[in-house]
């Protein structure tokens, strides 16, 4: 008999099932449902529900998926059923009904995908639905996680370190403004696509970065969540294989997250990149991102996400930190400054020209990026003022920024690599101070 932290078999096969296969069920039943989410969430947890005591009567059926597919809707025409304004219901119930009698046994190895357009709109559906910009920043991030990455509200609280109940109001309340707004369960028009699509871009890509570089908490990293916007910019990829900038955030996940092994040591502590063991970097990984890239390219639609994918090709391809191509890099960073201007390019580039020219050169760019004060509460802009105020002898400066760096970090490993980097610094003072 398995232990209790064992998940017996069949459960074990129910949540693996329910994992692959519920994001896309769940889409398909929002679509037949009419768009109402919460609704379908629902039939398809109650679907879980039925497995894992079906299963663990007669066994784990041999097309799961249309099992639950099967499952999940019947459990939705109970609650239709159910449900006090069952007039304002009928079209879901009648459609249902219709579906259902021509499924058959939820037994039966039939396919559990519709016709592939079908299929496809669907998963298109749910994400420019969960990314409406009607919908607050951090619920996009939470809606997409739970509907399209088939992860658990325990999952995502833990990943964004808030309490599961907080998380659990995020998601509910997300639910409900598609209602309140009548967000539509549709792809956007033509001529709204590439503004719509943006956005789902950037809530795929900043998953990425908490999963890269988390923003608090006690790990550098979280796999899970980077592995996570990497499948789902994978989908994005599939579903809109000729858009450039799909496959450029596509390139820069796979690119950037090739390194994602060597940036810490055995230890859990911070390794700078020029300090990486190269030898750890996932080469197979670095040959798909750069081929991915490399289509994107082909498109001749240049846009950030291919140029910041080309930045992170140039160190990936450095066969040693020496030998990175500093001076493409500061090239590819003026073209991505001239296309999407921002103070956090402008930071970057700054510190590229630092290790093209020297370190006074990246100082007097960073200099006046300090001094305009837009990025006064960004850990990164003082991370680099102090080390490059270190490099050029300004330590007493450099330990205040130092300071600054710390204050504003929220990670513990990061926060433990910049007092380390203080305290090597502050040692160096007495040294550098003039004698009587």
């Amino acid at each position: 008999m398995p232990s209790p932290a064992t998940p017996a078999p069949h459960a074990a096969s129910a949540e693996r099932a329910f994992r692959e296969e519920g994001p896309l069920v769940l889409a398909t039943l929002t679509r037949q449902l009419g768009g109402d989410i919460a609704l379908a969430e629902d039939a398809l947890q109650d679907a879980f529900a039925d497995a894992l005591r079906t299963w663990a009567r007669d066994g784990v059926p041999r097309s799961a998926g249309a099992w639950i597919t099967t499952a999940a809707r019947r459990r939705a025409i109970d609650r239709v059923r159910r449900d006090n304004g069952l007039r304002t219901r009928l079209p879901q119930l009648e459609l249902l009904a219709r579906l259902e009698t021509s499924a058959g046994s939820p037994s039966e190895p039939q396919s559990s995908h519709e016709e592939d357009d079908t299929v496809y709109d669907d998963r298109l559906r749910m994400l420019f639905t969960c990314c409406h910009p009607a919908l607050a920043p951090e619920a996009r991030v939470a809606l997409t996680l739970r509907a399209l990455g088939g992860l658990t509200t325990a999952e995502i609280a833990r990943a964004f370190v808030v309490s599961e109940p907080a998380m659990a109001q995020r998601i509910v309340r997300a639910k409900r403004k598609i209602v309140d707004a009548a967000i539509p369960y549709s792809v956007p028009r033509d001529e709204e696509l590439p503004d719509r699509l943006a956005g789902v871009l950037a809530v795929v890509y900043l998953v990425f970065n908490e999963g890269y570089q988390a923003a608090s908490g006690q790990q550098l990293v979280r796999d899970d969540l980077s592995a996570e916007a990497i499948r789902l910019g994978r989908l994005l990829a599939e579903l809109m294989p000729d858009d450039a900038e799909t496959l450029g955030l596509l390139a820069l996940m796979l690119l950037t997250d090739a390194r994602r092994a060597a940036r810490t040591d055995a230890d859990g502590g911070y390794v700078a990149l020029s300090a990486q063991d190269r030898g750890r970097w996932d080469q197979a990984q670095i040959r798909e991102g750069i081929a991915v890239l490399d289509r994107a390219l082909r498109l001749r639609r240049i846009g950030p996400f291919q140029l910041q994918a080309g930045i992170a090709g140039a160190h990936d391809v450095a066969t040693t930190a020496a030998r990175t191509d500093w001076t493409q890099i500061v090239h590819m960073y003026d073209e991505l400054q001239r296309i999407a201007p921002s103070a956090v390019v402008e930071l970057n580039r700054a510190v590229a020209i630092g290790f093209l020219d020297g370190p006074r050169a990246g100082l007097a760019e960073l200099e006046p990026l300090r001094a305009a004060g837009a990025l006064d509460d960004y850990q990164p802009l003082w991370a680099a003022l102090a080390e490059l105020r270190s490099q050029t002898g300004e330590t007493a400066g450099a330990l205040e920024a130092y300071d600054r760096a710390i204050e504003l970090s929220a990670n513990d490993v990061q926060r433990a690599e910049l007092q380390r980097r203080r305290r090597t610094t502050a040692a160096d003072l007495p040294a550098r101070l003039p004698t009587a």
